[in-house]
């Protein structure tokens, strides 16, 4: 039988999580694991070879970014189901059973996201609104305590809860075939960052949910590639990459506004050096000049 799920898992030098990640997949029904090695340099693609022969491995010249990469896997399977994944997750037992189950409970569930836990055991705020203007000015004009649990918002919402959400960090996704070729899959000009967003936000406008599943949990290895990469300014990349997204998708106006609101709702709580620093990155990713953001990848 043809499988179920086609797993694409995006490698770049964290072989040793990678095996903990395709050791948590051994064995999982109807499941075909793919690994897409952007040009580590730390044996990753070796050790897949060695360790995974049934794996099925795409090892890359040139590290093409994590949507792209997963791209590579969709358009070699027709299999109903697409997962993305890091390298550095890893499903406990049950955890795609869970997202299928619910998968089949909501037919207008297009991505599938599970609750993702830190390696001390804490969930992970993994879920998001999307970063529309309304949203911005409600969270900095203070209404994020009366409406948190239902924007979504960082210490505010319940992780144990299940419910339709706008987007959720790509660490681990189970994405419907249908929705995923209604969406046209990930987008290359999101390279890295952003992606997740931007899959999710085309997935909407196709007329699909998002459909957090708290019963299947993944433990993820946070920024363990992007740390290496990127270092301290990976924050910085991050919010460049939202807004370049949002360039892209929403228009000029739409970001310089949503950049000046969260600049001056940062600012506004400045005695707190934390949104300082908040309002400082915010300034230099959401006031980049255009053409930077046009070209940010």
């Amino acid at each position: 039988m043809p499988p179920d799920v086609a797993v694409a898992v995006v490698s770049w030098n964290t072989r040793d999580l990678l095996r903990e990640c395709l050791r948590s997949l051994e064995g999982e029904p109807g499941c075909d694991v793919w690994v897409v090695d952007n040009a580590s340099t730390d044996g990753s693609a070796e050790m897949v070879r060695s360790e995974f022969p049934r794996v099925r491995l795409e090892a890359l010249d040139s590290n093409i970014g994590f949507g792209p990469a997963v791209n590579v896997v969709a358009s070699k399977t027709r299999a109903p189901w697409i997962a993305p994944a890091n390298a550095y997750v890893a499903l406990r037992p049950g955890a795609l059973r869970a997202l299928l189950d619910a998968g089949a409970r909501h037919p207008r569930a297009g991505c599938l996201p599970p609750r993702l836990e830190l390696p001390r055991g804490e969930p992970q705020h993994s879920v998001y609104a999307f970063p529309t203007v309304a949203f911005t000015a409600l969270f900095n004009l203070g209404f994020h305590r009366r409406f948190g649990d239902r924007l979504c918002l960082e210490g505010f919402w319940d992780p144990s809860r299940e419910r339709d959400v706008d987007w959720a960090i790509g660490a681990f996704l189970l994405v419907r075939r249908a929705a995923w070729d209604a969406a046209g899959g990930f987008d290359a000009q999101q390279w890295m960052y952003a992606e997740d967003l931007d899959l999710g936000w085309r997935i909407a406008r196709a007329g699909y949910t998002t459909r957090y599943v708290p019963d299947s949990v993944a433990l993820h290895h946070a920024s363990a590639a992007t740390t290496q990469a990127w270092g301290d300014e990976r924050t910085l990349r991050w919010l460049r990459s939202t807004y370049a997204w949002m360039l892209r998708r929403r228009g000029w106006l739409r970001t310089r506004t949503t950049a000046l609101i969260n600049v001056l709702g940062a600012y506004a709580r400045a005695r707190n050096p934390a949104f300082r620093i908040w309002g400082g990155l915010h300034r230099r990713a959401g006031f980049a000049p255009r053409r930077d953001l046009e070209s940010h990848r």
